[in-house]
């Protein structure tokens, strides 16, 4: 992975915030629950 971010001027804090936001993907998942759409369409 480090390869990739070898151009990156701030590879540290991309860095950062692609594995935050990896934490939070696979926490939550992904799109919204049916519910929501349910509730959108009223």
């Amino acid at each position: 992975m480090d390869a990739d971010f070898q151009d990156f001027k701030y590879k540290e804090l991309t860095d950062k915030i692609i594995r935050n936001f990896y934490k939070v993907y696979n926490t939550l998942g992904y799109g919204f629950l049916k519910k929501v759409f349910e509730n959108h369409r009223k």
